[in-house]
Parts: structure tokens; C-alpha cells; sequence
């Protein structure tokens, strides 16, 4: 599996700082930011399945231009696979007609440009050899995370979470994870805002490492604009035991 970063920022603002996605290979999404919108109308065009972490704004602002851009070009319809209360969430509040056309319908519901499917936590979907699997999160609203695994190795990607000790268990009974994408979106000062908004700040991310067994490769998404500094300097503080990294767009994983 090839897994290009569109984009990992907690804002905007700037040339490089997109919201979060994660291109798999050329015809899957994790999330639908607005770093989706980079990619020409070609690319855009042989995306199959879009895996959604949750509901919120920054993880999903491109996926209603995404399936109008490409509705006229794809035969098949695009999968948008996430837990059943985010496919409600859009549903009752984006593709509503109200702020845009529910592609479920269009050109006809037996022939929809784009299909909804429901992943239960812990449910794992095949494409071709390709394993991708719903994790648990702690978030405001129902999030998951995601394992993508090619067989040869494992990337887990946490999506929004705060602390979690339902994903650590899980996470070191991956034999060949190599990789753990994992948010913090606050510096220290911020603890309690990290804490009611359920993110993470750099020794909130300390405590949720300790409980990893494993040794993948460390990278954080989630930074916010403006304090990407403090942040990073916080985290490699507290938690240089375990090397993280920052995460950054169009960083490539081959595994």
C-alpha cells in the first residue's frame, strides 16, 4: 500500500496547511479535508471508497465538491463507508438539499452516483489485498480510527481522539504495524480545552505512548496553525522517548 498525505493540519491558512486526508494508493480516501482538493480532476475521478473518521468539518469539507465534480465521469458509484451515526450526521445535515443534493438519489436512487455503507467498530473491508479496519476513538461526536493493512505491514491512522484506552490493546496485538498516525491538536496551556474538545496536548500524547507496547514509526497530525512550534517542541519534551514526528503533506508511506 502507498499512503500520500493530501493533508494532516488542524487549520488553514498558507500554502502547505491543509485539512486532513489520506490518499491510499490512487482510488481510496481516509477522511475528505481540504487537502482533496489538490488533486487534479483525473485523480479525484478514480477515487472508489472515502473512510470517514467522524463528522466534523475539517474531516469531511471536500466530500461534497469531490462527488459533484466527478459524478459525470465515473460509472461505478463512490463508496462512502463510516460509522452509522456519521452517515446519519450527513445525511440529515449536508446532503439534505438544504446545503447540497443528496447524491444517493441523483441521477435516480437505483443509480445513485454515491452509495453510503455502514462499518462497525472492529468490522474490517477487503479490497483486493487490502485490509482496512475501524478502531476506536474518543471524540465529541462518534469517530472511529482506521488500521490499513497491506499484509506486509499495518498503518493505523487515530483520527480526532483524546485519551483511549479501548485502541492501546488492540494496537499492540498488530504484528506488523509500522507506522501510527496520531493526533495533538493543543500545546500544554491549552490542556483543558484539549480535554473538553477531546484532542490531545503533547503530555496527555506521552501518557497514551506509554501504553504502547509496539514500536512503529510516530508521526502527529492535528497541529494547529500558529502553534506548530510550541507544540512540536512540547512533544519532543515529553515524549522524545518515543521519536515522534511531525506529520507532514505529501509525506509518502510505502508498506
Amino acid at each position: 500500500m502507498r499512503v500520500r498525505i493530501l493533508g494532516c493540519s488542524g487549520g488553514i491558512g498558507g500554502s502547505h496547511l491543509r485539512t486532513t486526508s489520506l490518499l491510499v494508493d490512487d482510488d481510496v480516501l481516509i477522511d475528505a479535508g481540504t487537502g482533496v482538493a489538490d488533486l487534479p480532476l483525473a485523480e479525484l475521478a478514480k477515487i472508489d471508497h472515502v473512510f470517514l473518521t467522524h463528522s466534523h468539518l475539517d474531516h469531511i469539507a471536500s466530500l461534497p465538491l469531490l462527488i459533484d465534480s466527478v459524478s459525470d465521469l465515473r460509472d461505478t458509484p463512490l463508496i462512502v463507508h463510516a460509522a452509522a451515526a456519521t452517515l446519519r450526521v450527513l445525511a440529515k445535515h449536508i446532503f439534505n438539499w438544504a446545503i447540497w443534493p443528496d447524491f444517493r438519489v441523483i441521477p435516480s436512487r437505483e443509480q445513485a452516483v454515491m452509495q453510503y455503507r455502514a462499518i462497525r467498530l472492529g468490522q474490517s473491508v477487503r479490497l483486493g489485498l487490502r485490509t482496512i479496519t475501524a478502531l476506536p476513538a474518543e471524540h465529541t461526536v462518534p469517530a472511529v480510527g482506521y488500521q490499513l493493512d497491506s499484509g506486509a505491514g499495518s498503518l493505523v491512522f487515530t483520527g480526532d481522539t483524546t485519551v483511549n484506552d479501548a485502541l492501546w490493546p488492540l494496537l499492540n496485538r498488530i504484528p506488523n504495524l509500522r507506522y501510527l498516525l496520531i493526533e495533538t491538536a493543543f500545546p500544554n496551556r491549552e490542556r483543558r480545552l484539549a480535554e473538553l474538545s477531546k484532542h490531545l496536548c503533547p503530555s496527555m500524547l506521552a501518557g497514551e505512548l506509554g501504553k504502547l507496547t509496539a514500536r512503529p514509526e510516530i508521526y502527529v497530525s492535528h497541529l494547529k496553525p500558529g502553534q506548530i512550534e510550541l507544540t512540536m517542541a512540547e512533544i519532543e519534551s515529553c515524549a522524545a522517548q518515543y521519536k515522534p514526528r511531525m506529520l507532514e503533506s505529501n509525506q509518502v508511506f510505502d508498506f
